[in-house]
Parts: structure tokens; sequence; C-alpha cells
């Protein structure tokens, strides 16, 4: 399936009949899924096209929800290291539900950021979240970080 991404040229290794990415934020190698690419993709996006800094992202970043570790597929972070953004990717055949949207705010009632973006690198979903007046906007595009307000 065809990604609605950028391709860009990622370092890839063989290993035990695996295709492994090197995953730039948590510099080490990590297994090639159909899930893993579209962060991949998406991540380089975020950093070369929307501004992001590479220092102020990471992935698989663990929380504590009702007791339980869960773990956020991608979190920006402003300049004082607290989140403002989470990212949740899945597979690109994998539609996306209320329910990835449910499983991102659930995530989100410990973080409390302004951004919430989920992607299957087909469709990207992006809203902005405005907690005085309890409800959340869904933008037409991915904001680039200089325009997230919490974040620079």
């Amino acid at each position: 399936m065809k990604l609605n991404l950028p391709e860009y040229d990622f370092i890839l290794k063989e290993e035990k009949g695996k295709t492994l990415i090197w995953d730039s934020l948590r510099n080490k190698f990590v297994t090639l899924t159909p899930e893993e690419e579209v962060r991949q993709r998406f991540v380089a996006t975020l950093i070369t096209q929307k501004g992001y800094p590479a220092g102020r992202m990471g992935n698989e970043i663990s929380l504590i929800q009702n007791n339980l570790k869960r773990r956020c597929d991608t979190v920006v972070y402003d300049k004082f290291g607290s989140p403002c953004a989470i990212i949740e990717y899945k597979a690109p055949n994998i539609e996306i539900t209320q329910e990835v949207f449910n499983q991102i705010t659930r995530y989100n009632s410990v973080l409390k950021v302004e951004y919430i973006i989920v992607s299957n690198g087909i469709r990207n979903y992006c809203c902005k979240i405005d907690y005085q007046n309890n409800r959340y906007t869904f933008l037409k595009d991915i904001p680039n970080y200089n325009d997230i307000n919490n974040c620079i």
C-alpha cells in the first residue's frame, strides 16, 4: 500500500531474517513493520518539513494510566520538556476509527497536551484541544512546530 508520506533514505539492515530500520529518536535499530514505516516516515516529515526539532521528540514513551503501563508512539515536547503533542500510528491497512481516537484520548488524560495526531500513513488527523471550553477542533493539516502554541 502506497503511503501518503514522503519517502526518505533510512538506514536499513537485515538481521535474523528481519529487516531493521534505524530509529534516530531511540538511537537503535527496530524491526521494520508497516506501522514502524509509518512512524519513521511521519517523524522524518515532521523534522524536515514542519520544523519539529528531533531533540524535542521521543518514540515509545511510557506513561502510567489507571495503574497500567502504556506507551505513546511519539510525544513532542516544548522547550521546558513538557509534552505538547502526542502522535498515534497505525499500519496502512488499519482504518482510523473512533477506537483509535479513544486510545490516544486515554493517553492524553495523563499528558494533557494541546494537540493529538493520528496517522496510518495514508490519512492523517490532527485535533487541537480546547480545555477551557471542553471541545476539540480537527485541523486541515499538521501544524508546523512554531505554530503549536505550547511548544515554542
